[in-house]
């Protein structure tokens, strides 16, 4: 099963080297609309606002309306599953820092210099002003930034965060689906039990949150527990000012498909405490 994480970044030619590698492997390429359509089901608004809420663009209006932990939440539980599926290139969404401790899981970034990358969308998008093209790719990777560093505290022009960084400034398109085709055909990136594993803990926890989510209206602490899953056994941890909510907790984590344990490090503190 083959997963490939790949940046998406204006104007890098990313697009094609993901065509290309999905048209020599057999795979599918996930496109941002395809997300974009779950994740508006999800929160209940519509596409368009959730497409300028991750490009920067959304209004005061739109922003109030999408809860950003939940959009990262509900983000993180499509890449794992299009990652479950495998076989599979996914651009974007932070899905090269979601799964780069997988090890069969290649996280990838295509990258160009930033003239290369202005003249290209200047080209596709027949703009002849230089200027501002460079502005509105400056302010899509400032969305990204955001976003990335938001949900998982990582800088995304970092290359200790990726298996490989090409620049199609200097390499050929061809060059990189060459080079990418042999890293994926390579033992280094074989499906292992253990890797299988980590993504089956990864899956459970979002599981575990989105549960803990559900619970959020009926309880004062949410969804504000840490939660741990490590071989099918899940520890929640927090504090909360309700015995009840704990028994609630614990019970509806224990009873979702896949979890073996539950241990209970949630702590108790009365509301009289001030806490």
């Amino acid at each position: 099963m083959t997963v490939i994480a790949m940046t998406r970044e204006m104007g890098t030619l990313g697009k094609d080297v993901a065509a290309g590698l999905a048209d020599r492997l057999g795979l599918r390429v996930i496109h941002h609309e395809l997300v974009e359509h779950h994740l508006a089901e999800r929160l209940q608004v519509a596409e368009s606002t959730v497409h300028r809420f991750l490009e920067g663009q959304s209004s005061l209006w739109e922003r109030w309306q999408i809860d950003s932990e939940r959009m990262s939440r509900f983000t993180s539980d499509e890449v794992l599953q299009l990652a479950a599926d495998g076989d599979v290139i996914i651009r974007g969404w932070g899905a090269a820092q979601l799964l780069r401790d997988i090890s069969h899981v290649m996280c990838v970034r295509i990258c160009a210099p930033m003239d290369k990358r202005v003249r290209e969308m200047r080209d596709r998008l027949g703009v002849s002003d230089d200027r501002s093209m460079r502005r509105e790719i400056e302010r899509s990777d400032d969305a990204h930034s955001r976003a990335v560093q938001r949900q998982f505290s990582y800088n995304w022009r970092d290359a200790e965060n990726y298996d490989i960084v090409l620049n199609t400034g200097f390499v050929s398109i061809r060059t990189c689906i060459d080079q990418l085709v042999a890293m994926v055909e390579s033992d280094t990136y074989r499906e292992t039990e253990a890797s299988r594993g980590i993504l089956a803990d990864k899956s459970l926890e979002a599981e575990v949150r989105r549960v803990l989510d559900a619970q959020a209206a009926d309880t004062p602490f949410g969804s504000g527990l840490n939660v741990l899953v490590s071989g099918g056994d899940v520890t929640l941890a927090g504090v909360v000012s309700g015995r009840r909510e704990i028994d609630v907790a614990v019970a509806r984590v224990s009873g979702i498909e896949g979890v073996n344990q539950v241990v209970n490090d949630i702590q108790f503190v009365p509301a009289r405490s001030g806490v």
